[in-house]
């Protein structure tokens, strides 16, 4: 199973976003099995003039190789989070909140 994770990251740290993607991989893992691939949606190295929009386009790009959308805690307060369900509820994508 592929897992896409959805988090809002403005106003956080590097070492934050970080800790809260493995506190949802431990418990998708716990869940469903150690079979979880995760997908790589935390853009380190990005261009940096990259705009919020950049991210969401690629973002978007990886959801569509997804099984599952895990939404951290918050999503309904983040604008790209909130995209990324609604693109996962229209196409099929099974969605988790956490």
């Amino acid at each position: 199973m592929r897992i896409f994770i959805s988090q809002p990251m403005k106003g956080k740290t590097d070492s934050e976003i970080k800790q809260e993607r493995e506190r949802i991989i431990e418990k998708v893992r716990e869940e469903y099995g150690e079979a979880v691939t995760v997908i790589e949606s935390f853009f380190e190295g990005a261009p940096a003039a990259a705009k919020p929009l950049w991210f969401l386009g690629k973002s978007l790009e990886m959801l569509a190789g997804a099984d599952l959308a895990v939404f951290a805690s918050g999503w309904q307060d983040a604008r790209g989070c909130r995209i990324e369900h609604d693109c996962a509820v229209a196409y099929g994508i099974g969605t988790m909140e956490m």
